[in-house]
């Protein structure tokens, strides 16, 4: 699924981020969304979440 769209993501729901350190390399992190911080309904970048161990970042895929 698409990060892009807010209606996509939903806390608890496992997702891959790429963090801020990591936007160059385009690393991707893993982990299961506790609070989604971006308010639009969609994002080109990604919705920005917060992850439950406390990372930040943008959804680029929905697991």
């Amino acid at each position: 699924m698409n990060g892009q769209q807010r209606a996509n993501i939903k806390p608890g729901i496992q997702v891959e981020i790429v963090l801020k350190k990591d936007q160059r390399t385009g690393k991707l992190t893993s982990g299961v969304v506790k609070d989604i911080l971006t308010n639009s309904a969609n994002h080109p970048h990604g919705i920005k979440v917060r992850l439950e161990d406390g990372q930040v970042g943008r959804v680029k895929n929905v697991l």
